[in-house]
């Protein structure tokens, strides 16, 4: 891919810098006894462990008549509408609209993709924003995951860009299908993205979960002091983020607890760090950040006290 692109006659993106040997130590980690995340690395044992009760909890859930309302709950899907206003946005960038969609885990619940659809199909934004999570069943092809999702977002219409990143269940393979679905896949890399001499930095980072390293931090602080928006499948580096002077954060990964208390009260989150930031609207010094329930679901297809969803995000000029 040609490192300049125009879009249109005002709106290019510049390809900023890529880590050649990503692929080859994202296979290691993949393949490795450890998970790594910014707060250090963790046996897989307790993965399995925790695996194998939700497997035990799920076949249970089936028995009771909650597991067919906790499946038609998925189903009822939201769009969550967003502005954010900074003083410090760009003039030619005021309006610029974002579809946030995460965690689609399509191959897990195939039946969300009308529901996206329907949802969807009317919108019309400048960047549509895929924070990982792709894939949900481990055993399903990767080309099948990439479809589903494809399809689920078929209707939207994007003036600009497609922008990308990994999730903790998505492998390097991954990165290819994004690409073959007219997706950028920002792997510890950044685009920067221009209207008549303004510029907006976009800042992808591999999975922060499971597949953590410094190129990630080292990504975030190779800036040129342009307004910058962090695209990170979860939440556990908005402080790495806040610091380098990042002024938007969007993440998932916590699917918003999928099952909820009352109140909407996540039990589980899956975060090592940033804990605060486990759904919704939250704040990290003087950095605003958004994590989705994400559109799809995982472990048990089900959904309690918390809505799938996409974000539709508006950037104002304060």
């Amino acid at each position: 891919m040609p490192n300049n692109h125009i879009l249109g006659r005002t709106r290019e993106h510049r390809l900023i810098h890529s880590s050649s040997d990503w692929a080859i130590q994202r296979h290691r980690l993949e393949n490795s006894r450890y998970w790594i995340s910014p707060a250090g690395r963790r046996g897989r044992w307790r993965k399995r462990l925790f695996s194998g009760l939700l497997r035990a909890f799920s076949a249970g859930l089936r028995l009771t008549p909650l597991y067919g309302q906790g499946r038609r709950n998925v189903l009822d899907l939201r769009l969550v509408e967003l502005t954010f206003a900074f003083k410090e946005l760009p003039q030619q960038f005021d309006g610029y609209r974002i579809l946030h969609v995460s965690d689609t885990h399509l191959d897990v619940f195939p039946a969300l993709v009308d529901a996206a659809r329907k949802l969807l199909g009317n919108l019309e934004v400048d960047l549509l924003a895929l924070t990982g999570d792709v894939h949900g069943d481990h055993d399903a092809p990767i080309a099948r995951s990439a479809g589903l999702m494809a399809a689920a977002l078929d209707g939207v219409r994007v003036r600009g860009l497609r922008i990308a990143v990994l999730g903790n269940h998505d492998p390097v393979e991954m990165a290819d299908a994004l690409g073959r679905a007219g997706f950028e896949v920002l792997i510890n890399r950044s685009l920067v993205l221009q209207r008549e001499g303004e510029s907006l930095r976009i800042t992808g980072l591999d999975d922060v979960n499971s597949f953590y390293s410094e190129a990630a931090r080292s990504a975030l602080a190779d800036h040129a002091g342009e307004f910058r928006i962090a695209l990170v499948h979860s939440a556990e580096v908005a402080d790495y983020a806040d610091e380098a002077g990042y002024a938007l954060y969007l993440c998932g990964h916590t699917h918003g607890g999928q099952i909820c208390l009352p109140g909407g009260r996540p039990v589980i989150t899956q975060l090592k760090r940033c804990r605060h930031a486990a759904r919704g609207l939250w704040r990290q010094g003087r950095m605003a950040g958004y994590t989705s329930c994400g559109l799809g679901v995982s472990g048990p297809p089900v959904r309690f006290n918390s809505r799938g969803e996409a974000a539709l995000i508006t950037l104002r000029r304060e």
